[in-house]
């Protein structure tokens, strides 16, 4: 490789030919370190390709990234001694279990709502870390404690909750009609005049046992799919 010296600096050129763009654009994309003759078969100049990925190597080898040879195959990989980073940036995704989420819609249109109260509109009992899950997530928090015997903690949305799925307050949710003209929800099980304001079920057909919340879990669990 040619330097020149000006000023006692040492400059390496910066300029990489086409030919040598193309590879490194191809190993670059690529999803799997690839061989010689694979680079050969998708570079549309005729150029020396162990030659450029020699000069590229070279040139990425004092850089964040490496051009690395493993099995005659070549890959971009990072520094090895930056791989401490990036184990401290990884992030496990998980999702949200059926009963998180059917937990959630509840809270979203009854809060502030007590743990047995939820357990009582879903019709089974709790699942080990389902509330811990959502106030992990800083989308649910307790909200004081109910004024009935024993006191118990009710549950409400967070801001954390708005800003995640785009709303600027709790208003903002789909109101009973605009649910109902979706075709997500019957309106005999719902009392319009009071959808979102702490009591969206309707006390009165509780021995209606249907589920009027699954078509609502649909609806958050499609916004959280769509936000991975």
């Amino acid at each position: 490789m040619n330097k020149e010296k000006k000023n006692n600096i040492v400059n390496f050129p910066s300029k990489l030919s086409e030919g040598e763009r193309e590879v490194e654009a191809i190993i670059f994309a690529a999803a799997e370190p690839l061989d010689i003759d694979t680079i050969e078969s998708k570079v549309s100049k005729k150029i020396n390709v162990l030659k450029t990925l020699e000069k590229l190597q070279e040139l990425y080898s004092s850089r964040g990234i490496n051009l690395v040879c493993i099995s005659k195959k070549w890959s971009f990989r990072t520094a090895a001694n930056l791989s401490g980073l990036m184990s401290q940036q990884k992030t496990v995704e998980k999702k949200l279990s059926k009963a998180a989420i059917e937990t959630l819609s509840i809270i979203v249109y009854h809060q502030p709502v007590t743990r047995a109260e939820i357990e009582e509109i879903r019709g089974v009992a709790f699942g080990t870390n389902t509330l811990e899950i959502l106030m992990e997530l800083n989308w649910v928090k307790p909200q004081g404690r109910k004024d009935v015997v024993g006191k118990p903690i009710q549950y409400g949305t967070t801001e954390e909750f708005l800003s995640h799925f785009s709303l600027q307050k709790l208003s903002d949710l789909p109101t009973v009609d605009e649910l109902s003209s979706a075709g997500l929800i019957d309106t005999t099980s719902v009392d319009s005049s009071i959808f979102g304001t702490g009591k969206f079920y309707q006390e009165k057909q509780d021995e209606k046992k249907e589920n009027i919340y699954s078509d609502i879990d649909e609806m958050l669990s499609g916004t959280l799919k769509n936000d991975n």
